[in-house]
C-alpha cells in the first residue's frame, strides 16, 4: 500500500467523521472476556486498519487498538486533519495510554527535485512546513515526524545534492531542537518510488552523521529496506545509533507479518535485544478483507511477537 493511499483513506475517514459532530465510543467489538494482549514491543496501527471491527469513527478505532493491547498509534495524515479532530484524538490517546507515532511533516515531492536541488524557495517551503508541523506535534504529543527529501536532481552531481539536503536538514533541526521533536528520514525503495533521492540506510546514516543533531535521525522501514538492500539485521545493526523509529510491512505485498518472506519473529527479537523502546509503525495493508482480515492482522502480531 502506497503512502498516498494511506493519506487518501484517512482523509476520507476524517471527512466522514466531521459530519458526525459528536465523538462517542460505542465499543462495537466485544472482547468477550478476553484480556488485551501484552505485546513486547510498541506496535502502532493506523486509522483504517481496524475500521470494520471498530467502526469508521477514528476515536472508536483508537479505543479498539488500546483494547487489543496496542500501546502506540501512528497517523501519516495527522497534519492535514482538522484541529478539533486532532484534539479529540490526542485526548483519547492520553486516556488510553496510546503513544503517538509519526506523521508526515511536509508535502513530498515524488516526481521533481526540491531539497536536493538547492532551490532556496523550495527549502523555505520545506522549513515552513516543519515550523507549522511543530504545532501539530505539540497538539497530539508527537515526538517524531517523517521527512522524505524528495526526488533526485538529474542536473546535479550526487555530492552537491547531498550537500543541499544536509543544509536543509540542519536548518530544520534548528527549528525542532528547542521543542524536543525529531524528524526521521525515511529511505524508500526503488520499485515503489523510483527516482527518489534517499533510498538506502547507509545513505541516511551518512546524512544524519553530517547533520549531527538529535532532531535528525533515521526511520528504518523494514519493507522498503528489504526490497532496496536486504540484509536487514546487519544493516539495522550498522546504523543502529541513528535509528529513532521503525516501520513494518512484509514483502512481497506490503501486508502484515507472516504474509511474505521476512522472518519477523527474528527481526523483532533482534530489535528487542537491542533495547529498543521506541515505536514500530504498522505501515502496511491487510492481506484479507473485512473483519476477518483485521482479526488476521492482530493474530499475526501476536504470533511474531512471541520471540522471548
Amino acid at each position: 500500500m502506497e503512502r498516498r493511499s494511506f493519506l487518501q483513506k484517512t482523509a476520507l475517514t476524517s471527512g466522514a467523521i466531521s459530519l458526525g459532530g459528536i465523538f462517542s465510543y460505542a465499543n462495537p467489538f466485544e472482547l468477550k472476556g478476553k484480556l488485551a494482549h501484552n505485546f513486547n514491543l510498541k506496535y502502532a496501527p493506523h486509522i483504517g486498519m481496524f475500521q470494520n471491527l471498530a467502526g469508521a469513527n477514528p476515536i472508536d478505532q483508537l479505543h479498539f487498538m488500546a483494547d487489543q493491547g496496542f500501546t502506540a498509534f501512528e497517523d501519516n495524515g495527522m497534519r492535514t486533519r482538522n484541529i478539533t479532530l486532532q484534539e479529540q484524538m490526542a485526548k483519547t490517546m492520553r486516556e488510553r495510554n496510546l503513544q503517538m507515532g509519526v506523521f508526515v511533516a511536509h508535502e513530498i515531492y515524488w516526481t521533481e527535485p526540491n531539497l536536493a536541488s538547492g532551490d532556496i524557495e523550495k527549502r523555505e517551503e520545506f522549513l515552513d512546513y516543519i515550523t507549522k508541523s511543530v504545532e501539530v506535534a505539540k497538539r497530539v504529543n508527537a515526538k517524531w515526524m517523517t521527512v522524505v527529501p524528495g526526488h533526485v536532481d538529474l542536473k546535479l552531481n550526487m555530492g552537491y545534492q547531498t550537500a543541499n539536503v544536509i543544509e536543509s536538514l540542519k536548518q530544520a533541526s534548528g527549528i525542532l531542537e528547542p521543542h524536543g521533536i525529531t524528524m526521521v528520514l525515511e529511505p524508500l525503495n526503488f520499485r515503489n518510488h523510483p527516482g527518489l533521492f534517499l533510498s538506502e540506510s547507509p545513505q541516511a546514516y551518512e546524512i544524519c552523521k553530517a547533520v549531527d543533531s538529535p532532531a535528525c535521525k533515521i526511520l528504518f522501514d523494514i519493507y522498503h529496506q528489504q526490497i532496496q538492500e536486504g540484509n536487514l539485521i546487519p544493516n539495522m545493526d550498522a546504523c543502529w545509533d541513528e535509528i529513532a523509529y521503525i516501520q513494518i510491512g512484509d514483502n512481497p505485498g506490503r501486508k502484515e507479518p507472516t504474509t511474505g518472506e521476512i522472518n519477523y519473529r527474528n527481526v523483532f527479537k533482534f530489535i528487542h535485544e537491542k533495547g529498543y523502546n521506541g515505536i514500530l509503525g504498522m505501515e502496511h495493508g491487510n492481506s484479507k478483507p473485512d473483519r476477518a482480515g483485521e482479526q488476521a492482522v492482530i493474530d499475526a502480531y501476536k504470533k511474531v511477537d512471541d520471540f522471548l
